[in-house]
C-alpha cells in the first residue's frame, strides 16, 4: 500500500468527534490512543517501514506543534480563570463543560479546525515529496 493510501485510512480512522466522544464517555487518552493502535497495527506498522529520516524529523515537527496547540488552550483556560477570578464556581462549570460558552467553542472549533488542516496539507505534503522521488528514482 502507498504511503497516501496508508495516511488517508489513518485520518479517516482517527475521527476527532468520536475521539471527543469517547473522552466525554470518561475513557482516557491513553486508553483511546491505544485503542487506535490496535485497531490500525498493520497500517501504523507498513507506515513505519515507508518513512524516511526526513519524514521523521516531520513528524517530531507536528507532534511539537501539537504540544504547543495544548499549551495554548492551557493557558488560555488559565487567563480566563484568573481573569474572572470572583466568579470561580461559574468559571469552573465553564472549563468542565465547555457547550456551554460560546467563545471557548469557538476557540477550540478554530484550533481543531486549523490543526486538523495543517496535519492534512503537512501529511499530503510528505506524500507527494515521497511520491516524486520515486517518480525520479
Amino acid at each position: 500500500m502507498s504511503l497516501s493510501k496508508i495516511l488517508n485510512s489513518l485520518d479517516k480512522s482517527w475521527e476527532r468527534q468520536d475521539v471527543l466522544l469517547n473522552i466525554k464517555k470518561g475513557l482516557g487518552t491513553d486508553e483511546i490512543v491505544n485503542q487506535f493502535i490496535a485497531k490500525n497495527e498493520r497500517q501504523i506498522k507498513e507506515l513505519n517501514s515507508l518513512l524516511k529520516p526526513e519524514d521523521i524529523d516531520f513528524l517530531n515537527q507536528v507532534e511539537q506543534l501539537s504540544t504547543c496547540e495544548s499549551k495554548l488552550i492551557n493557558k488560555i483556560k488559565i487567563l480566563n480563570y484568573l481573569d474572572n477570578d470572583e466568579n470561580y464556581p461559574r468559571i469552573n462549570h465553564k472549563i468542565i463543560s465547555p457547550s456551554n460558552s460560546l467563545p471557548s467553542n469557538r476557540i477550540s472549533s478554530f484550533m481543531i479546525n486549523w490543526s486538523n488542516q495543517f496535519v492534512v496539507i503537512a501529511l499530503l505534503a510528505i506524500s507527494a515529496i515521497a511520491l516524486s522521488k520515486q517518480a525520479w528514482a
